[in-house]
């Protein structure tokens, strides 16, 4: 069933092994491409999903995420939410390919700027063969350090050096844990199981937000996924739409 849910890492997070089947404006044959940008109304992203899953046959378990709005704010604003919570490569490219649409949308309403002499900005030249030398210097010098007689104390030294840095690596992963189950995003979800036939005709059922002309969604077929299902927190129902 569809219904708007908030989106959240949890402790019980598990590996998950599953197909992935992006729905967005910019999927060939998909979208509206116009010149004052791209559109896919919720309808149309369902329906192309459900088209893949009538392929598949038997039985799976399916969970669908997506984002809708009537206007490019409001769509941008729930997708960064979720790109932020959950960075699949289907919502990334979307917010990529989004954004670059604004900018050029703006630009071509700017005057461009006139030209001014002077250098560009000084950047680190790299080219194959120079960065072949500087990779055949760097193996010189360890190997010449490493032919050096130990020093009983220096090697101390950066054997507690090593264990100091250890112990920051493992808190700072702690704490990544710790920002990312404090971070959460609302989108519409629709979770399934069982029998593919019974779940396509829920899946249609209800679409939300159906006038929108923006949206994007991704759907994950497995035979578990319950690591993904765990991130689904339905909403209380004081909280509001």
């Amino acid at each position: 069933m569809w219904r708007e849910a908030k989106i959240a890492f949890t402790d019980a997070i598990t590996s998950v092994s599953c197909s992935v089947i992006p729905a967005h404006p910019w999927v060939y044959g998909l979208g509206q491409q116009t010149e004052n940008g791209a559109y896919l109304s919720p309808v149309n992203a369902i329906s192309y999903l459900a088209e893949k899953l009538a392929g598949t046959g038997g039985n799976a378990e399916v969970v669908i995420m997506m984002v809708a709005g009537q206007t490019h704010d409001s769509f941008m604003n729930s997708l960064n939410q979720l790109v932020d919570v959950f960075p699949s490569p289907a919502f990334t490219q979307v917010k990529r390919l989004a954004q670059s649409t604004a900018e050029l949308a703006i630009e071509k309403m700017q005057i461009p700027a006139k030209y001014t002499a002077g250098l560009a900005d000084a950047l680190p030249l790299s080219i194959p063969t120079s960065r072949a030398a500087l990779a055949a210097a760097a193996v010189k010098k360890a190997q010449e350090e490493a032919a050096a007689a130990v020093d009983i104390g220096a090697l101390k030294q950066q054997l507690g050096d090593f264990s100091r840095l250890r112990d920051s690596l493992l808190g700072e992963i702690a704490g990544s844990l710790e920002e990312l189950q404090g971070k959460s995003a609302r989108a519409w979800v629709f979770t399934g199981s069982g029998d593919l036939a019974t779940t396509l005709l829920e899946l249609v059922k209800g679409i939300p937000l159906q006038s929108a002309v923006y949206s994007a969604a991704m759907m994950l077929t497995g035979d578990n996924l319950d690591g993904i299902k765990g991130m689904i927190h339905d909403l209380e129902p004081d909280v509001g739409a």
